[in-house]
């Protein structure tokens, strides 16, 4: 049996600051990651698999192209370098016509971060006049 003067001199030996400290790094860790705020693109799709897909208009538009190969970014045609260059060229051609609708045309293997850039401007720039164009 275990007598009282062993019990109390083991209860002063542990010490709980580095499970106190681990406590509190797990719960800053838990605020500065439950806080974080999940940017988000509303799309209209197709509700029935049968459902028709609208197709292009004859309308003046804007057409985005994102590329498998880089440059990854072209405007009607026109590739850019540099996504900076890109944004400069695509606000100046839409500011000079807001009502021209966009069209987002991606190659089916191109990388995702290039499309994520340009919906991340157009979503910026508050333009919801888009369409993403696909293959039937």
């Amino acid at each position: 049996m275990i007598n009282s003067e062993t019990q109390s001199s083991a209860l002063q030996g542990l010490d709980l600051t580095p499970l106190i400290d681990i406590i509190f790094i797990v719960l800053v860790f838990l605020l500065l990651t439950a806080n974080t705020q999940l940017l988000s693109l509303p799309v209209d799709v197709p509700t029935e698999a049968n459902a028709n897909l609208s197709t292009l208009s004859d309308e003046k538009n804007i057409a985005i192209n994102i590329l498998t190969i880089e440059p990854h970014w072209a405007i009607d045609g026109t590739t850019y370098q540099h996504f900076d260059d890109f944004e400069a060229a695509f606000i100046h051609l839409f500011s000079a016509n807001p009502k021209l609708t966009v069209i987002v045309a991606a190659d089916k293997s191109a990388p995702v971060q290039p499309l994520m850039n340009v919906l991340a401007l157009l979503q910026r720039q508050q333009i919801s006049n888009t369409q993403i164009l696909m293959e039937p």
